[in-house]
């Protein structure tokens, strides 16, 4: 197992500064995890600059934009665009109903209720809640998505289970005593170990040869290993 100080140093140097998404506020993130589905990032980027635009990001605007301005934008985000238009309408009103139109308020809750408020929000559970608090400077622990979580476990971190859920659990157990101890240290994780499980730890043929993480990692051991012996 490589210790987390040890993965997140190496995975800076290979990478330098990690990209943070351009949504700042609580509300312009649940926008952005709403932009699309299963795209790019770059995808993601561009509907989400095209609603910047074109309508304003803020709960009046999405509120007010008619369906033939919000539908095209949706279509470039994927599968199932009225859904896209109504998810982001109903986080619009639940912005202006339950937060008076400003949901930067919940970030002087207690981190508890600011979590339950953002669950509140379309597709938003607990881990994209842990997130979207994090990249606002608000943290307890380190919330990882899939391509994090799949870094952690490859290089010993938690166990593979069935369950994802059963996974993540795991993993975020072995972290607890090893975890930074300030937000911007947590969130320089997050964003790293999302990139580096997006473009060389992939799910599907990942590129061991060139990851910084190879010596040391259990996952590229064994692939090293049956490389040699079916050669």
């Amino acid at each position: 197992m490589i210790p987390l100080n040890k993965i997140i140093a190496r995975l800076q140097q290979y990478y330098g500064e990690p990209k943070t998404p351009p949504a700042a506020t609580p509300f312009e993130l649940v926008i952005w995890e709403n932009a699309c589905y299963l795209l790019s990032d770059e995808r993601r980027l561009e509907v989400y600059e095209s609603l910047r635009k074109k309508v304003g990001l803020n709960a009046a605007a999405i509120l007010n934009a008619p369906d033939d301005v919000l539908l095209p934008l949706a279509r470039r985000g994927g599968m199932l665009p009225e859904t896209r238009v109504f998810r982001w309408r109903e986080i619009a009103r639940i912005t202006q109903t339950q937060f008076a139109g400003d949901l930067s308020s919940i970030l002087a809750m207690p981190y508890t209720k600011a979590k339950k408020a953002l669950k509140l929000f379309p597709t938003i559970g607990d881990p994209g809640a842990e997130k979207i608090l994090l990249l606002c400077g608000m943290a307890s622990g380190l919330p990882l998505e899939s391509n994090g979580l799949r870094v952690l476990v490859r290089v010993g971190w938690g166990r593979l289970q069935k369950n994802y859920g059963a996974t993540y659990r795991s993993v975020q157990d072995d972290l607890k005593l090893d975890l930074p101890k300030t937000a911007d240290r947590l969130k320089e994780a997050h964003l790293l170990l999302r990139q580096h499980g997006k473009t060389i730890c992939k799910e599907k043929a990942p590129f061991c040869d060139r990851c910084p993480l190879s010596k040391g990692c259990d996952f590229a051991i064994r692939i090293a290993g049956s490389a040699i012996r079916g050669s």
